[in-house]
């Protein structure tokens, strides 16, 4: 429990992350980043809607797991598999969550990771619904979007399992860099 509390108190998981301040305070897509003085780095301007608004927005597999906190089944979400590059962003409101590099095999049938890309772009509380487990929910920090669950099981460095849905999600791919033999030759 105590390692959960650290990541909650964002100046001490900031500065064991290894993510570079400055890489915080880059605006993602989707979303609009502003300073805060009360904590280190960036804050996501949060993002309201009605309930009637989200469920045009979403599937309504994205809208019972992201706003009526259901979990999809174990091994059946999209990236309980996925090993590629990328970005994972709230499938709400595009705010850029988990690094692709951080994610690894828990062997639970969900999409886990071992670290936020920053501690600003997500909410904890506690979650008492399950009557023989007081669990960890984690949330997007901009939307209020229910994600998962993170529990103090997860491998180096931090120790963390951050247990998501992948109904939650949304993969942004990592744009391929043109090179001198795939860049268009100028027109003369």
């Amino acid at each position: 429990m105590k390692r959960l509390a650290a990541l909650v108190t964002m100046t001490l998981v900031v500065a064991s992350s290894g993510i570079p301040e400055d890489t915080l305070a880059q605006e993602t897509p989707g979303q609009t980043l502003t300073k805060n003085e009360d904590t280190p780095g960036v804050v996501p301007r949060k993002v309201s809607k009605s309930d009637a608004e989200w469920a045009k927005l979403l599937t309504r597999e994205q809208f019972m797991v992201t706003r009526r906190k259901a979990t999809e089944p174990p091994g059946t979400g999209k990236y309980a598999r996925y090993h590629g590059k990328g970005t994972f962003a709230c499938v709400c409101c595009g705010a850029e969550l988990f690094d692709a590099r951080t994610k690894f095999e828990s062997g639970t049938g969900w999409p886990s990771f071992y670290r936020p890309i920053s501690p600003q772009r997500i909410a904890t509380q506690q979650d008492y619904s399950e009557p023989s487990e007081v669990r960890t929910e984690v949330m997007c920090a901009t939307c209020d979007a229910h994600l998962g669950h993170v529990f103090n099981d997860g491998p180096a460095p931090t120790g963390l399992r951050f247990c998501l849905n992948s109904a939650s999600l949304k993969l942004v791919p990592v744009k391929a860099e043109p090179n001198a033999k795939t860049a268009a030759k100028p027109k003369k």
